[in-house]
């Protein structure tokens, strides 16, 4: 169960990301339990977690960072990268790639009592279209909070948009926007 009490509002130091944090992790992005855009109407890429060495150490919680995310030529959130931005470079913005803020859950979502580990990202922009099947890379910078079981679907979607919230003020600053930066997101280092 959820502890009572106030949350965190923003998470780590100004000067950045630190030890164990980044994570990385990449794969292309498959089939869930679909759950998050029909019950909790806050959709979710899942990743594979196989041959992710470190994932299996990781406590299970809610984690937050950037995403990359190869949409295919066809996608409609293929809008135009801002000119003032550095990620990704020209050339990977042609080949599809994108740059978003992510919350993520690593564990067993212990409300809908799975029995197998999960990593399901929540990709903080809307998009129009599904890009299942895309090229997605991730870089976890930090952990908000450990997993919990939840009375009701209203308390996890609830908690859900306190992440979302407490990820976005802590890639805000300085020092964590420019993370955003890093050429594993756009599959140039692995």
């Amino acid at each position: 169960m959820r502890p009572d009490g106030p949350r965190p509002t923003i998470i780590g130091p100004d000067s950045g990301p630190e030890a164990p944090f980044p994570l990385r992790m990449n794969g292309k992005v498959v089939s869930g339990f679909g759950r998050g855009s029909k019950d909790l109407g806050i959709p979710t890429a899942n990743l594979p977690v196989e041959d992710v060495p470190w994932i299996a150490d990781a406590q299970s919680g809610v984690y937050f960072g950037w995403a990359g995310i190869q949409l295919p030529a066809s996608h409609p959130s293929l809008e135009p990268v801002p000119s003032d931005t550095k990620a990704p470079p020209p050339n990977k913005v042609a080949e599809g790639w994108r740059i978003f803020p992510m919350v993520m859950s690593i564990g067993y979502n212990p409300f809908y009592k799975n029995t197998v580990r999960s990593a399901e990202v929540h990709v903080m922009h809307k998009f129009e279209k599904d890009f299942y099947g895309s090229q997605m890379a991730i870089s976890i910078l930090g952990y908000i909070r450990p997993e919990y079981d939840y009375v009701s679907v209203e308390s996890l979607i609830e908690d859900i948009k306190t992440d979302i919230e407490v990820s976005e003020r802590s890639l805000a600053r300085d020092a964590w926007a420019k993370r955003r930066e890093d050429a594993y997101l756009w599959g140039e280092e692995s």
